[in-house]
């Protein structure tokens, strides 16, 4: 039995080129990812390393400011998940504790007047930005080049996926064309080492809501991959421009389970802050998701009904958040009952 490893790192830009042999293997080397846990990582996009750099400098200047400032962008003060995420907002594996991280949603400006925002679609609504993060013009700026730069490489992968389908590379078409997107900027602060990691990890082991992630690291590790046939977590080390992609439930779900949308979380026991910015695609609200080409053996029925991009990621949603409230309501009732005992005690 070969040892497990973590995701391969893959060499995006025969997509770019006519090197069609080259093609061919990459799409192959995509598909047997797919197959086995639906995670690789790509170097040689068209994302510039430079304009990663600039956009974790502003993740890193956002979360750098006093949390008063943060909470005047609260995304609980909107409908449509825009705006500034507190610690401990999202708990996405049942038996640890909400989650140890603080983030930004971020997504493509959509006004109130936007037919969009006004059919409360997935996400959907204008940015919240901070007004006390240090030059704030360029904030925005690079943040909203960064997002349509890892939009449109997240179209290049679903063209790739499309290919390891059989299909033409042109058959998401209409998922991508009017999709909803959503980035987030987190921040992990340092876990201290003696502190329960079941209680304390920077996300739980889950597994993502919609079509495929791109996820940027910083230098700092901490994200682990399950390999399933071995129950073993894989250390996924950043690689310097390289993106992780991960396919979601969503795709999953279209691929009659035959593509894999793995389980992974976050453990930061660096000793430091630990910064990332993930690319969650979804696909256009209305798209009915229905089993895709070739992923049905003969006479084999599709597993799942069909379902829109809106209702199933809205789902997960509800879910994760919602088990971190519940949760949270726990410990208060927890705390409450104990208090008579404690002043029994000191009687």
């Amino acid at each position: 039995m070969s040892t497990p490893s973590a995701p391969p790192i893959l060499d995006f830009s025969p997509i770019y080129g006519e090197d069609g042999e080259a093609k061919t293997r990459l799409v192959e080397e995509v598909r047997k990812c797919c197959h086995y846990n639906g995670f690789f990582q790509i170097t040689g996009h068209h994302v510039p390393l430079e304009l990663q750099r600039r956009v974790m400098n502003c993740s890193k200047r956002f979360f750098d400011l006093p949390l008063e400032e943060k909470l005047k962008i609260d995304k609980n003060l909107n409908s449509f998940n825009r705006g500034y995420e507190l610690l401990r907002s999202q708990m996405l594996e049942v038996g640890t504790g909400p989650e140890l991280k603080e983030g930004l949603y971020i997504g493509e400006e959509i006004p109130e007047d936007h037919p969009y925002f006004l059919q409360k679609k997935l996400n959907s609504g204008p940015n919240q930005w901070p007004q006390a993060v240090p030059d704030t013009e360029e904030f925005q700026k690079t943040t909203m080049e960064y997002y349509r730069a890892v939009f449109e490489l997240a179209k290049d992968v679903l063209a790739v996926l499309a290919l390891t389908l059989g299909v033409e590379s042109s058959y998401f078409d209409p998922l991508t064309a009017g999709a909803v997107a959503t980035m987030r900027f987190l921040h992990y602060p340092a876990q201290p080492k003696d502190e329960d990691e079941i209680l304390n990890r920077g996300i739980g082991a889950h597994t993502d809501f919609g079509c495929v992630t791109l996820l940027l690291q910083d230098e700092v590790d901490g994200l682990q991959v399950l390999d399933a046939p071995t129950g073993e977590w894989l250390d996924v080390k950043p690689v310097p421009g390289a993106y992780v992609v991960n396919l979601g439930n969503l795709f999953m779900r279209m691929a009659n389970d035959k593509y894999k949308s793995n389980t992974h979380r976050v453990i930061n026991k660096s000793g430091k802050e630990r910064y990332s910015i993930p690319f969650f695609f979804s696909g256009n609200p209305d798209y009915l998701c229905e089993c895709l080409p070739n992923c049905r053996e003969s006479g084999e029925d599709a597993k799942y009904p069909a379902i829109t991009v809106q209702d199933m990621v809205t789902a997960s949603y509800k879910e994760s958040y919602g088990r971190a409230e519940k949760y949270k309501k726990e410990m208060e009732t927890k705390k409450m009952d104990e208090l008579p005992a404690v002043a029994a005690v000191g009687a």
